[in-house]
């Protein structure tokens, strides 16, 4: 009945962890989410009341299949300005949400029977669209004593031939590690060399702690051979907008502009003026949050060490931690699934992310202080029956 390819197609274990939460819930129990990745703020005024002026002005219809041009000018003009790149506004393809950069990057790139690098433990989306399309995923690891970061050697390593595409994410999901311009620098040598493209997952850019955001389309050479995937959920608070975006060489942006059109036509067009506001107005309410999450990191890091068992190094960017939680010798998956059921407090499995997250869970500091420290007591107390 289904088309093979379904069977290779993943999922997001967030949104499964969610629904038995809830499920939980209903049940009367009290649940502390830290499983979804998802700013608890409110989307800023001036965005909201930017979409409301849109719907009244008419911005209810079908527009240019790349987006909306005022909106790939903004997008322009602060990728040209943050990354210290000369961006065009016909180099800017508009997506409903980031994650069709990825799977069109993918469609329009990629053959089967390539190969494709990408982060592991890493977002889950990158090896199902690889699969997907019936190339071969080749993982680079994430070891904790590296910070999380990539081994630079073993990706020159595992560059070959076959080598279509590496996608980089950096701030990372989920272990919030941050590439450094020596990780980059590395791979801008090998894809120099060969016909490779890099796909550079930016979604997370603005919430980072202690470094400058490197972008590896800001090495010279690299801006013709990156994707730069960027968007609105995670700055702006705007998850359920769906807005996105990818920049690229313009080639690329033409075969992306026609998978947009075969697939979703346009992006919803008063969402995208909402999104011109989001990068041309105030951008106060979002320097508030990532300085409020700066102040949750520091509690749920300091209250996971304090855990017998656990160890937690202190993310860099993005709002996630990813615990060590080997000491209790069970499988990630059960460790997580015992802490929602004994704990109330639902946390994903490092698995969710790939193979190389067995022995870590992943939690989101994405909650109030008062509902992180209500989590680590539960969790402490559930931890020592173990």
């Amino acid at each position: 009945m289904f088309a093979k390819s379904m069977e290779r197609l993943g999922t997001e274990t967030a949104f499964e962890v969610l629904a038995k939460a809830k499920a939980l819930e209903k049940q009367g129990r009290e649940i502390v989410h830290l499983e979804i990745g998802e700013p608890d703020f409110d989307t800023p005024n001036n965005i909201k009341e930017a979409a409301i002026k849109a719907l009244k002005a008419g911005y209810t219809h079908y527009v240019p299949a790349a987006g909306i041009l005022e909106l790939r000018e903004a997008i322009a003009e602060y990728l040209s300005k943050s990354r210290g790149i000369d961006v065009s506004p016909e180099e800017v393809v508009v997506t409903p949400g980031a994650k069709p950069i990825i799977f069109f990057s993918i469609l329009a790139c990629v053959e089967p029977g390539d190969e494709v690098l990408y982060q592991n433990p890493g977002f889950p989306i990158y090896e199902s669209m690889i699969n997907f399309v019936g190339a071969k995923p080749v993982p680079m690891q994430l070891k904790e004593e590296n910070d999380f970061r990539i081994d630079n050697q073993d990706v020159v390593d595992k560059i070959n031939k076959r080598t279509k595409m590496i996608i980089l994410n950096s701030p990372e999901n989920p272990t919030g590690g941050v590439l450094k311009k020596d990780n980059l620098e590395a791979i801008a040598d090998c894809v120099k060399r060969d016909d490779v493209l890099v796909l550079s997952d930016e979604v997370y850019c603005e919430i980072i702690y202690d470094d400058k955001h490197e972008s590896i389309a800001s090495i010279p050479g690299m801006k013709e051979k990156t994707i730069l995937l960027d968007g609105f959920s995670k700055t702006y608070a705007m998850t359920g907008w769906r807005l996105g975006y990818g920049a690229m060489r313009k080639d690329l942006a033409q075969k992306i502009t026609q998978l947009m059109i075969n697939a979703n036509s346009c992006t919803c067009a008063f969402v995208q003026m909402a999104g011109v506001e989001a990068l041309r107005g105030p951008q106060n309410e979002s320097k508030k949050m990532v300085e409020e999450f700066r102040k949750r990191r520091e509690v749920i890091v300091s209250g996971l060490n304090k855990i017998k068992g656990i160890t937690c190094k202190k993310p860099r960017g993005a709002f996630y931690v990813f615990p060590n939680v080997k000491s209790f010798k069970m499988e990630s998956q059960k460790v997580a699934d015992y802490i929602l059921q004994k704990a109330g407090v639902a946390v994903l499995s490092g698995t969710a992310f790939g193979e190389y997250g067995e022995g870590y869970l992943r939690l989101s500091f994405a909650n109030s202080v008062e509902n992180i420290e209500k989590a680590m007591k539960k969790i402490s107390e559930a931890l020592k029956e173990l």
